[in-house]
């Protein structure tokens, strides 16, 4: 079986999309994929992160963590992205690294990558099936290949029965209201293993 390499690519302001974007690495290093987390590059100005404490903190927190490139979207073979909703889209700082990918995209560079994403937002109806849905829109584009979770696991139920990917709710401290641990994990694993279908595929 060949080897799946696998970039975990999120945006996260307050920290809520990097703790599921390090829910998947765990789970996709124990499927035995090669695994990157990295972070969109932050747009924001220093004055509004100052301004927000919990931003401030997951910022510095986060420091060390790669800042995605070309090369690592070269590199994949599967890419799960992980992102707040902005008014029921796709944060800018993840859509202007996307606008990118122009020069990968012409040379055919992107075509059967196998991709999934997951959200996140403050209410349970705030827009986090729209912001996968517009998502892999981009992804159709690429000719990539979309596995969306579907309810191919129990735990995608308890995790907010989003069958587009794991999409969940976050209260005004912080915390996770869904049990998504798990359908996370779920998702990762069924990401990586048909990357490994395709890629096992492509080298016959």
């Amino acid at each position: 079986m060949a080897n799946v390499n696998l970039a975990i690519i999120y945006y996260s302001s307050t920290g809520t999309n990097y703790k599921l974007a390090k829910w998947a690495e765990e789970a996709a290093k124990e499927a035995g994929a090669e695994v990157r987390v990295l972070k969109a590059p932050e747009l924001a100005p220093q004055e509004a992160i100052e301004s927000n404490p919990a931003w401030k903190a997951h910022v510095e927190a986060t420091k060390d963590v790669p800042t995605v490139t070309l090369n690592d979207l070269e590199w994949a073979d599967a890419i799960i992205f992980s992102v707040p909703t902005r008014f029921g889209n796709v944060p800018s700082q993840l859509k202007q690294f996307l606008d990118t990918t122009g020069g990968l995209w012409f040379q055919g560079k992107l075509v059967n990558k196998v991709v999934s994403a997951m959200s996140s937002a403050q209410n349970p109806h705030g827009g986090q099936e729209q912001t996968i849905l517009q998502l892999y829109t981009t992804m159709y584009h690429w000719g990539a290949i979309v596995v969306a979770p579907g309810y191919t696991d129990p735990a995608i139920f308890a995790g907010g029965g989003n069958p587009y990917g794991t999409s969940v709710t976050v209260d005004q401290n912080g915390n996770i209201l869904e049990n998504a641990e798990a359908a996370v994990k779920h998702q990762a694993r069924r990401t990586v293993q048909v990357a490994q279908w395709v890629k096992n595929g492509m080298q016959k």
